[in-house]
């Protein structure tokens, strides 16, 4: 008579559903944006350990992994994949066209094949797209604005990753109109990130925009430090760049991407087809200026600019 209802509760409460986590990024990094992400299950009644188990799986920057976590990924017995930037999710549908697989922070879907339209993604994939017209051109305006007498810019990318090609092309237009002469530095990992800001020092670069690929979160300390270092004004993507030490962001919150993420999640896990759900893109940006990093850089931030910035950073 006693064993029956301890059991019955044991069944209860036993997780109904596993999930995998696939991430271009490192845990540390990535820390606080899988922490909205697990309150937004929270808030839709999902949590880790009671009726559902999250599995993740990190590269740390090194994108050749990423197809091997995949696979991994999916012997665990999924009920669907959360892939994170742009080569997590190329990663995760490489290697399955059944496992429904919720995209965050990708750059354009349509473009690198992911889903067939935005409205109707179609296939196993749906999510969340940082696609967002203009954002390259924007923070360069930015950056121009901030540092009205640079006129040679250094922009920093992983050529590796495909979502830097629109974003260099975006650049370039962009420098013809505000009168600034661009030059392209490509860094793979954390040696090369050195080098290219020797390199940028040497061609006389007045400051930095870092483009926006997985790479520039997982290096975000060490870019901020060498920039400070060598004496060059930051323009970066995320909130956890600019933390990092970076002197502006513009993006979009991506706490609000991931914690949005569990919407889907929600919606598949009770039988929702991913290809019907509508991807969904960024419609607000915030302005945050590190003005800790500008004191140590000298550089006096014009007040036009502060009195718009979203959020200034003491």
């Amino acid at each position: 008579m006693l064993v029956s209802p301890l059991g019955l509760e044991a069944q209860a409460t036993a997780p109904t559903a596993k999930i995998g986590v696939l991430s271009s990024q490192s845990r540390e990094t990535s820390k606080t944006v899988w922490t909205a992400f697990r309150q937004g299950l929270r808030d839709l009644g999902w949590e880790d350990g009671r009726n559902i188990v999250i599995e993740f799986r990190f590269a740390d920057g090194h994108l050749d992994r990423l197809r091997a976590l995949a696979e991994d990924l999916l012997k665990q017995d999924l009920r669907l994949i959360v892939a994170q930037n742009t080569p997590a999710a190329g990663a995760a549908i490489a290697a399955t066209r059944t496992v429904p697989i919720v995209m965050v922070e990708v750059g354009d879907p349509v473009a690198t094949g992911f889903v067939t339209n935005l409205s109707r993604p179609g296939g196993n994939v749906t999510g969340l797209t940082n696609m967002a017209r203009d954002l390259t051109s924007k923070r360069l305006q930015l950056l121009k604005e901030a540092v009205p007498h640079a006129t040679h810019i250094a922009v920093m990318m992983d050529p590796g990753d495909p979502v830097v090609a629109p974003q260099w092309r975006d650049a370039q237009s962009a420098a013809q109109r505000l009168g600034l002469n661009l030059q392209r530095v490509e860094n793979r990992n954390v040696d090369d990130l050195r080098q290219a800001f020797q390199t940028a020092v040497a061609d006389k670069a007045e400051a930095v925009l870092r483009l926006a690929d997985p790479l520039s979160i997982v290096l975000a300390a060490e870019t901020a430090q060498l920039a400070i270092k060598h004496h060059l004004p930051l323009m970066v993507r995320a909130r956890v760049e600019l933390e990092a030490g970076g002197l502006m962001s513009y993006y979009a919150d991506a706490r609000e991407y991931h914690r949005r993420a569990a919407f889907y999640v929600d919606r598949i896990l009770k039988g929702a087809k991913p290809g019907e759900l509508p991807v969904e893109q960024p419609t607000r940006f915030e302005l945050l200026i590190n003005l800790k990093t500008a004191k140590a850089l000298g550089l006096t931030i014009p007040q036009s600019l502060l009195l718009r910035a979203d959020q200034v950073l003491q």
